[in-house]
């Protein structure tokens, strides 16, 4: 058997990360009665409403098919709305949407915070968001071509 490749290995460890830290938000979201993926999406809409369903899909953490189903759920609970202008879903969050951001959004902030102060220090913190955001720029334009 062939030994893993660094680059493997820092994948590994960057897919291990996300799916931890996942658990985490969503232990700790259930207070609020949401998920992290549902946390992930209000998130989006709220910043950048009024929003397609596809460009929703490609902001979020939630796969294409596993989107129409979450924003049905979102629908149904009221915290989001669709309206249809022709072949496009416009989303946008409704009163009980902004509300629910509202109630979680910094306690969110804080523990994720919390697990990267509690083990990095500030300096590494910096190096590893440069770093994370070069890979992630050079994974879009992969994605783009």
């Amino acid at each position: 058997m062939r030994k893993n490749t660094l680059g493997s290995l820092i994948w590994l460890r960057i897919a291990r990360f996300t799916h931890q830290s996942n658990l985490l938000s969503n232990d700790f979201l259930k207070q609020f009665g949401i998920t992290a993926a549902q946390f992930d999406v209000l998130n989006q809409v709220s910043t950048y409403q009024p929003i397609t369903q596809s460009q929703l899909a490609t902001k979020v953490t939630v796969s294409e098919g596993g989107i129409s189903r979450m924003l049905t759920r979102l629908e149904q609970e009221g915290y989001i709305q669709r309206k249809q202008d022709w072949k496009t879903k416009w989303i946008t969050l409704t009163k009980k949407g902004e509300d629910k951001m509202h109630e979680v959004f910094e306690h969110q902030l804080t523990f994720q915070t919390s697990i990267l102060n509690e083990c990095l220090t500030e300096d590494e913190q910096k190096t590893l968001f440069n770093l994370m955001t070069k890979l992630q720029k050079h994974a879009e334009n992969k994605l783009e071509k």
